[in-house]
């Protein structure tokens, strides 16, 4: 009875650890259109913060751009440029994601 205790739980931890490796922190720049004053970079980095799964976004008023980190098992980019342009800012990639080491 033991063993098969053993058993089923070192079949659970290995099944966690595979899906924690197969999730991963990417990082993903997009251009975002409307910013017209030194305010609305706020507004962007908000609407990205609520974004479930989101750990960073820095947004450049200068550049119109927002550099996010993400979790992509919780969030896609496709929810990050649908949640700014439900903001006011429509965004896409200007790059392809990329993982996080």
């Amino acid at each position: 009875m033991n063993t098969r205790i053993l058993a089923v739980l070192g079949i659970g931890t290995v099944l966690l650890a595979v899906g924690t490796a197969i999730a991963a922190e990417r990082t993903v720049t997009l251009a975002v259109d409307n910013m017209y004053c030194s305010a609305c970079p706020y507004t962007v980095k908000q609407s990205l913060a609520k974004v479930t799964g989101v750990d960073e976004a820095a947004v450049s008023y200068e550049k119109k751009t927002a550099i996010v980190t993400y979790d992509d098992q919780k969030t896609t980019v496709a929810a990050l440029t649908a949640a700014t342009t439900n903001a006011g800012y429509p965004s896409h990639p200007i790059d392809a994601p990329a993982a996080v080491k």
